[in-house]
């Protein structure tokens, strides 16, 4: 009986079998997610490049979106190409040493998501709520007691929930998913996984849920300082409503894809498996575009950004043409 057990419980090498359900369809996903990659790299790339080359861009607000960009930028990296490849060529494996490299990166970028929100929260709960104190407040070596504990935070719990994956012996190795996602690789286990749905609840609580509820306290007493002071400029309220709606939707998918391995539901399979997706993809997409677009200043050198590119790439294609 032994030596069976252990065959079936040494599996490295893993299967990701996601939208599996499509059969003959699934390699039309190639192009939305293949376009959505596009957007996500190219838009964020445009971002950090318009923040980093302009003096006048170089505020506390600004550069908190432009190391959101960053991030926005990485998570795509680190599963995306695999992802399409997967779709378009069949190419479903990873070893499990990949799998769970893949797993860290992803969820450890992924935490920063929701991380650089609250940041952002404090800054503009500073600027409306103590304007007086914002440079100093907003100062890098004030703002650090912000920023260490909750990426301490980040690394700690993910290093520790990749680790207990780690240390599993799996039954099975065919994986319902496009990417090495935590769940989705514990489910294939033998024997007990409640220390690891025990850390999953606990991440989801101390990471996304907390960052949810620390995000709305601020803003509850944002908006009532809006409401008291005539004084309180437009501008602010502008720059609170779209933070709020990115951070509405953000959360929102990313609660419904984490809650969705843990809590008994009818999703099908598959529409598990494109929240899961879209927790990542989507905010990548997303927050450039709406930061971008919304913040007028970033959006005017953007723009000028833009207008010298197509120039500079005319004036090459007509010296080269003639």
């Amino acid at each position: 009986m032994l030596a069976p057990m252990q065959n079936i419980s040494s599996h490295k090498h893993f299967i990701l079998n996601g939208f599996e359900e499509l059969g003959e369809l699934r390699p039309v996903l190639f192009i939305p997610f293949f376009l959505m990659f596009i957007v996500a790299l190219l838009a964020n790339s445009l971002l950090i490049y318009v923040i980093a080359s302009q003096r006048s861009l170089h505020q506390p607000m600004s550069i908190l979106i432009a190391g959101m960009a960053c991030v926005d930028f990485c998570i795509p990296v680190f599963f995306v190409p695999n992802m399409l490849l997967n779709f378009l060529f069949d190419w479903k494996g990873i070893s499990l040493i990949g799998c769970l490299v893949q797993m860290h990166f992803i969820h450890f970028f992924g935490t920063f998501q929701s991380t650089f929100l609250v940041w952002m929260a404090l800054d503009r709960y500073f600027a409306i709520c103590t304007p007086l104190s914002y440079h100093e407040l907003m100062a890098p070596e004030k703002f650090l007691k912000f920023i260490i504990p909750l990426a301490g935070r980040n690394i700690l719990l993910i290093t520790l929930i990749v680790s207990l994956a780690g240390k599993l012996s799996f039954c099975s190795n065919v994986m319902n998913h496009c990417f090495c996602e935590h769940m989705a690789l514990v489910e294939l286990a033998c024997g007990s996984i409640t220390i690891n749905n025990l850390v999953g609840l606990i991440i989801v609580f101390f990471i996304p849920f907390f960052d949810f509820l620390f995000i709305a306290a601020s803003y509850i007493m944002m908006f009532s300082s809006i409401l008291r002071s005539s004084s309180t400029s437009v501008k602010a309220l502008h720059t609170c409503i779209t933070h709020a709606m990115v951070i509405t939707l953000s959360i929102t998918v990313a609660l419904i894809a984490f809650l969705s391995y843990r809590i008994k539901n009818s999703l099908p399979v598959a529409v598990r498996v494109f929240f899961s997706t879209m927790y990542l993809l989507f905010p990548s997409c997303l927050n450039p575009i709406v930061y971008g677009i919304r913040t007028t200043e970033i959006r005017q050198h953007m723009l000028k950004t833009l207008t010298h590119w197509k120039y500079f790439v005319q004036t090459k294609s007509s010296e080269i043409i003639s």
